[in-house]
């Protein structure tokens, strides 16, 4: 059964850190492009960063560029997002998605993604 399960989400201060992680199981991993989606409140799912099936390709919303990262490990089936210095804005659901594609690109498109998690909550404050 094709699963991606999101973990890490918590609430942390602005400036903190935090590491979300995608774990993924039922598939080939390493066939499919990644990415992680923000639901905010009150506003439409938004592609956060993107990551190529061999990590040779990451793209970011230009307001995460420089505080998060996205890899993946495809010994261990699983997609990270390093969230450094995060601001009260980027609060809500974070998404892990997958996207078959063997060639080294990567979307931050909702449509082009195939299969995706349940969600992991993130809330920014002080």
């Amino acid at each position: 059964q094709l699963q991606l399960v999101e973990s890490g989400g918590a609430l942390v201060q602005p400036g903190g850190s935090l590491r979300l992680s995608c774990a993924a199981s039922g598939f080939n991993f390493h066939y499919y492009g990644l990415g992680w989606f923000r639901q905010a409140p009150g506003k439409e799912l938004e592609g956060i960063a993107c990551i190529s099936s061999h990590s040779s390709t990451t793209n970011y919303l230009d307001s995460v560029k420089g505080r998060f990262t996205i890899s993946r490990d495809n010994d261990k089936n699983t997609v990270y997002l390093q969230m450094n210095n995060p601001r009260p804005e980027v609060t809500g659901i974070y998404y892990c998605a997958a996207r078959f594609k063997v060639s080294g690109t990567c979307s931050r498109e909702n449509a082009a993604h195939d299969y995706w998690g349940q969600g992991t909550q993130v809330t920014v404050s002080s």
